[in-house]
């Protein structure tokens, strides 16, 4: 009697619904502040856009560096949610500082610190994602947890919005605001979130030794380098916050830059991951350049207007067409037990391309203006998008 296979899972476990929700809340009280600072930055402390684009390339960067040894640490260890919670911690801890901020030396300290803390959680973050989710829906999950997290990403804003209006453009009230959701993130993943039961084999190696490194073959390697030369393209969103206020939009109303690219990003996340579980992974990536370019095209064209909001809703749907595929695809191509370990090294060279992206933009919208940064943009986009069609999708 022959039995026939067992259907694989279609549901999400609890868990990974959690770690969504935990990164709503961070989201929200990490972009409540976001959406303000680089005009915060301008208009209030006097920093120049160079000035801006080193501080938020410098503090992306070094998240995703950091990212590096908390990966590894988690595979060493064996276990990702102690270090989720130092990361999350770090993030909470680090908020009240933007409020007592009075010169761009102090918001870049509280930048780091929050980064610090981002880098620290999100390598076993995304390790413990893939650990909880079956692989069947993988795609799936990473999708859901990035569409969670970007809800966060467009809470803030409008709350940022709403807290703006209400107290006549206080940037430092509202910045206090931002800690309670914060410290709400780190209570449910400490009481949410359980890890499941990992083999002990093997943690105890060295996850970076050569023999293990060598187990990351030439399919992850070249996901890293095209990740590295797609964030060239993708510098922070802070240019867009810029360039809509630059077209006249005022204080209190430019959170709505990120509310519009998190409202697309967040709509596509989930189901651009679970199209991502069918498709051709390279196809999906090489369309969401397309998009970029598009965005990038739209952004140098205009700083106000439909244009500029056409171009702000694409650069959202390249996210979600092209973040949580980048992630699968890091897991798709490294062994189980160097999860961590190969999150980290990916994000150690997307961090290094992001600092030298975001500096670059502000050197060349500080010197040469706001359109030719979009075109800039656009180029490493094309880039990149021919590195894809040269592999033969």
């Amino acid at each position: 009697m022959n039995v026939p296979p067992v259907p694989p899972p279609s549901r999400l476990p609890a868990g990974i619904w959690i770690l969504g929700f935990v990164s709503l809340l961070m989201d929200v009280s990490s972009e409540l502040i976001h959406s303000l600072l680089p005009v915060f930055m301008v208009t209030v402390l006097g920093t120049s856009v160079l000035v801006v684009g080193l501080i938020e390339g410098g503090a992306e960067a070094t998240a995703l560096i950091v990212k590096v040894f908390s990966g590894v640490l988690s595979d060493y260890w064996g276990q990702r949610k102690p270090l989720a919670l130092l990361g999350y911690g770090l993030g909470a801890f680090s908020k009240p500082l933007f409020a007592l901020a009075s010169t761009s030396a102090l918001v870049l300290g509280a930048r780091l610190l929050d980064r610090v803390g981002k880098g620290i959680r999100g390598a076993p973050r995304d390790a413990l994602v893939a650990d909880i989710a079956p692989e069947a829906v993988r795609g799936a999950a990473f999708g859901l947890r990035q569409s969670l997290d970007t809800v966060g990403a467009f809470l803030g804003p409008l709350l940022a919005i709403g807290l703006m209006l209400l107290w006549a453009n206080d940037f430092r009230a509202v910045f206090w605001v931002a800690v309670i959701p914060a410290f709400l993130s780190v209570a449910l993943l400490l009481f949410g979130v359980h890890e499941p039961d990992r083999p002990r084999a093997g943690h105890q190696a060295n996850p970076i030794q050569r023999a293990n490194l060598k187990r990351l073959g030439p399919a992850y390697w070249w996901v890293v380098i095209a990740g590295a030369v797609f964030t060239l393209a993708r510098f922070s969103e802070a240019f867009l916050v810029l360039r809509a206020q630059q077209g006249g939009l005022a204080l209190a109303w430019t959170p709505l830059v990120l509310i519009a690219m998190s409202l697309v990003y967040s709509a596509g996340a989930y189901p651009f991951g679970k199209l991502s579980d069918r498709v051709r992974h390279t196809a999906l990536l090489a369309a969401g350049l397309a998009v970029l370019i598009a965005a990038d095209l739209l952004l140098a064209w205009a700083n106000h207007g439909p244009v500029l909001w056409a171009g702000i809703a694409l650069w959202g749907l390249h996210m979600a067409m092209t973040q949580g595929l980048l992630a699968t695809m890091v897991v798709d191509t490294a062994p189980s037990d160097l999860r961590g370990t190969a999150f980290g090294l990916f994000n150690l060279v997307s961090g290094i391309a992001l600092l030298l992206a975001s500096g670059m933009a502000g050197l060349l919208w500080d010197h040469w203006g706001a359109p030719v940064t979009f075109l800039a943009g656009a180029a490493f986009s094309a880039l990149a998008l021919t590195m894809l069609v040269l592999r033969r999708l």
